[in-house]
């Protein structure tokens, strides 16, 4: 298998990006050719477990549901004491990144759901878990600079990550970052020179992180993508534009789906409203109007869909549902796949069937969302393998309070979000 991992090589694969904007290769987490794989053993019953987590934790995020910060005066090893670390979630995508000067490149995972981007740092302080290549030494960066605790950037924490910065005794400022699992990492916010191949950006904030406890795949941190002032995204806006968009690829895939940032082509795409939120202002809301089977339309009401807020999400495996809403597509799919044995299912997915997804005959699903723009799913978006002999509908029931549109649903579609006017496209065919 011939993998896309050379900057160059990508980009000339990808000529239907605004040559104008910085096009990044992104992997599967499962993938054979992402930098930092998953174990080939992994579990799908782990996956989902971390899923549900991330989805507790998105449910969650809002100032009253989060935990009481730290004192500002507390040493950075003392920040956790009472904390339980458990595992982040395997769902999200990989990039690379370069850092320092002379720059290094380091494996990244990708999270439209955080802001702060950090990376594991020598020494090393506390705890530090496996990761692909070598850790990021600030030392040998001769454009590396630690934040004071004055510094505007140090007060952008609290936003960032729902707690507030810490000062060290050396008057550096402090940040800690913790998962809905518990996983977490703590260190100093710090800037350099971040670069994408021969493009760079100086002056850029980020975590240099000395405990870092966790389930991270083998990626040496995060790329934050949310709409937050430390995110990356919204670092280099001034410099590129304010939109990203990204195709998210399959596991199987033997190419990489891109991850760009910078000016688009709009006619690709058709689009849907960006909503407000007084909740949490970070994440990509938007509002789900309708579902079909074949063409049929769910058999529940408009106001089913609205019952609860929608965001995207790419990091997300399984889209979460309103209750009423899932029941329909789940009685219309086995309706519509009614010759197809059916297989066990689990407490999670529950509509489950024997065959892999790709060798099934899979009803066309359609998600609609306000404005016209209509996710036309593939039957590798309605289903997902579990194992070598069996495919679920991925989707779920949610009790928490929100809809979450999950990567699976987006694999293969090129998605933008175009903050600067408040809309999310989708356009077909993304990846190729």
């Amino acid at each position: 298998m011939i993998c896309l991992l050379i900057f160059s090589k990508f980009d000339a694969d990808f000529q239907h990006l605004n040559s104008t904007g910085l096009h990044l290769p992104l992997h599967h987490p499962q993938s054979p050719c992402s930098p930092a794989p998953l174990p080939s053993d992994l579990p799908f019953s782990a996956i989902i477990t971390h899923d549900a987590a991330r989805i507790a934790r998105l449910a969650t995020k809002t100032p009253s549901s989060r935990p009481t910060s730290r004192h500002r005066d507390s040493n950075l090893a003392d920040s956790l004491a009472a904390t339980v670390p458990l595992a982040s979630g395997p769902g999200n995508y990989v990039t690379r990144l370069g850092l320092g000067t002379p720059a290094t490149l380091y494996t990244m995972t990708v999270d439209t759901g955080s802001s702060l981007t950090w990376l594991q740092c020598s020494p090393c302080q506390v705890s530090c878990h496996s990761q692909t290549g070598p850790l990021y030494d600030p030392r040998a960066s001769s454009t590396y600079a630690s934040v004071p605790c004055s510094a505007p950037q140090c007060g952008e924490l609290q936003a960032a990550t729902g707690y507030s910065s810490g000062c060290s005794k050396s008057n550096v400022c402090e940040y800690r970052t913790i998962y809905g699992d518990q996983s977490f990492s703590i260190g100093y916010l710090n800037k350099d020179t971040v670069s994408f191949g021969s493009t760079s950006f100086p002056g850029f904030y980020y975590g240099c992180g000395q405990d870092n406890e966790g389930f991270f795949d083998q990626s040496a941190g995060l790329i934050g993508l949310a709409k937050n002032k430390l995110s990356l995204f919204y670092q280099l806006a001034p410099a590129l534009g304010s939109s990203f968009s990204y195709c998210l690829p399959t596991s199987t895939s033997s190419s990489a789906g891109y991850l760009s940032i910078g000016s688009y082509n709009p006619g690709r795409y058709s689009f849907t409203p960006m909503v407000s939120s007084s909740s949490e202002a970070s994440l990509y809301y938007v509002s789900l109007t309708g579902m079909s089977v074949g063409g049929s339309p769910l058999a529940v009401s408009s106001s089913a869909y609205s019952s609860l807020p929608t965001i995207m999400d790419s990091g997300t495996v399984i889209t979460r549902l309103p209750m009423a809403v899932y029941a329909a597509l789940s009685k219309a799919v086995a309706a519509a796949m009614g010759g197809t044995p059916r297989a066990p299912g689990n407490k999670l997915l529950d509509t489950c069937f024997k065959g892999q997804a790709s060798s099934l005959r899979v009803p066309a699903v359609d998600m609609a969302f306000a404005g016209g723009a209509t996710l036309k799913l593939a039957p590798g978006n309605v289903l997902i393998d579990v194992d070598g002999a069996t495919a679920c509908l991925a989707f779920a029931a949610t009790n928490l309070g929100i809809t979450i549109v999950g990567n699976t649903q987006q694999q293969t579609f090129s998605v933008v979000y175009d903050v600067a006017q408040a809309r999310i496209g989708f356009a077909a065919g993304g990846c190729s």
